[in-house]
């Protein structure tokens, strides 16, 4: 149909002529009430958005001393954390001369992610930061 009769039509009925498909041979055209339309997608993109799960970050400190019970105790709660779809942070802080033993703080380190790899990746390994280590584990994506 012409276009200036699908104006026309438009008009007759007090709808608007819009664009659906511009790139097809001939172009197609619809007649709808674009406000309606407009309202209905910002409708749908809010309900899209309150559905959509944000991304959180959990964060657990240890220290230096920390006992190998209490590791496996934040171990544990990390692996609730990372089921859970969340990422962790692992924050190993250092009082006076610790910092001195780097190598070791990161072996502690390695050592707390071998209990949780079977769910977890390392999404950045440790690295000083100030007086700490950070390491940022991501859940593996099944």
């Amino acid at each position: 149909m012409a276009i200036e009769k699908a104006l026309d039509l438009a008009r007759e009925k007090e709808l608007d002529l819009a664009e659906v498909s511009p790139n097809g041979n001939p172009p197609v055209c619809k007649l709808m009430d674009y406000g309606k339309y407009q309202y209905h997608q910002r409708k749908v993109d809010t309900k899209h958005k309150k559905m959509q799960k944000k991304a959180e970050i959990k964060g657990l400190r240890i220290g230096f001393k920390t006992g190998e019970h209490d590791m496996m105790t934040k171990a544990t709660q990390a692996k609730k954390f990372l089921q859970d779809g969340s990422t962790v942070k692992l924050t190993l802080f250092f009082r006076g001369r610790e910092a001195m033993y780097k190598d070791l703080a990161i072996a502690k380190m390695m050592n707390f992610f071998e209990v949780v790899k079977d769910i977890a990746t390392i999404e950045s390994p440790p690295k000083g930061q100030g007086n700490a280590l950070i390491m940022i584990l991501t859940p593996i994506k099944s």
